[in-house]
């Protein structure tokens, strides 16, 4: 790492709206509304899928849709994807964290979510054109599994996964490859949470999607921290080559983004920042990032693709180095 690097750099910025949704915005009675899939229509609307926390304590999707991505939320009537447990029993305690995916071969966009059956977490999967109606596949990575997205293209033919199981081997991220979006394997890590004292020590987890970039894809990821006081989530960056996914480019040592403001860090889970969604700016470049926080409400921050990548390039360190050095 050079010397003269700013390290406390602002490389996102919370809106002054912030936050931009909260339960008390929702057509019906709930509980919470927290990380959000987010993507664009065709008309320049921002969608969000939001996770709905209801009174009883089980998650179900609901859509909200905004000109400007920031005010004048029209949000559906009624959940728009409930859970359906007696067609995937894996639903039974809820549907979470929706990532979405505009896939451009099937003229649709995919939503990946967390499934939460008896047996924990899984990875499920549905298609939808219009978040009206949606074609479920059902669980595609077994519990205990979470924080998946899909990846809008193929790679060398097959559809690729990135998603955090839970293993011996702890909690770290993995990407698996499918033929055909159901059977899925060639299952390889490819990105280890690190041990020690280091801010993404032990359990680390996909963040938004990955943003496809000229270098490489970019991925911003939390990494849990526990603390005699609880747990601390924050997020960083690495990058991922566009033809290997699994191998890692880059990994920036320092965290980008934590729990700062009262409503990140005063809710139904304290001092949580949890990114499950971005659009992009018509400048290819600003990045609108939506982010559950506290598990309570939802906020937005501001970036820049090309500040993201010069930050890394300057304050990461080769995967493989890094591996070395925490042996």
């Amino acid at each position: 790492m050079s010397a003269g690097n700013n390290h406390d750099e602002i490389l996102l910025h919370r809106h002054p709206a912030n936050p931009i949704l909260t339960s008390r915005d929702w057509p019906y009675s709930i509980n919470s509304v927290f990380n959000a899939g987010a993507t664009l229509l065709e008309d320049g609307t921002t969608l969000l899928l939001c996770r709905v926390e209801d009174r009883r304590g089980l998650s179900h999707l609901c859509a909200a849709r905004s000109a400007n991505g920031v005010d004048g939320w029209q949000i559906d009537p009624e959940p728009t994807l409930m859970p359906n447990p007696e067609e995937y029993p894996e639903e039974l305690w809820g549907i979470e964290d929706p990532r979405l995916t505009y896939v451009p071969e099937l003229r649709q966009y995919a939503v990946v979510y967390t499934s939460y059956s008896r047996g924990g977490p899984g990875v499920s999967l549905a298609l939808t054109k219009d978040f009206r109606s949606f074609e479920r596949y059902g669980v595609i990575a077994s519990p205990d599994d979470k924080d998946a997205a899909l990846l809008p293209h193929k790679i060398e033919g097959r559809w690729a996964l990135i998603h955090r199981p839970m293993t011996v081997l702890g909690a770290h991220i993995w990407i698996s490859y499918s033929p055909d979006l159901r059977h899925w394997g060639s299952h390889k890590v490819m990105l280890e949470a690190r041990r020690g004292a280091w801010w993404d020590a032990n359990k680390i987890g996909l963040s938004s999607p990955p943003i496809e970039t000229a270098g490489g894809w970019l991925v911003l990821y939390h990494g849990v921290r526990q603390t005699p006081s609880g747990s601390l989530y924050r997020l960083g960056l690495a990058l991922f080559d566009l033809h290997e996914p699994e191998k890692c480019l880059l990994r920036g040592d320092s965290w980008i983004f934590r729990a700062e403001a009262d409503y990140e860090r005063d809710g139904d889970v304290h001092d949580v920042v949890f990114p499950c969604g971005y659009t992009m700016g018509t400048d290819g470049d600003t990045l609108n990032i939506y982010y559950g926080a506290a598990d309570s409400c939802i906020g937005l921050a501001h970036g820049s693709i090309r500040c993201l990548l010069a930050w890394l390039d300057a304050n990461g360190s080769c995967e493989r180095r890094r591996r070395a050095q925490d042996l």
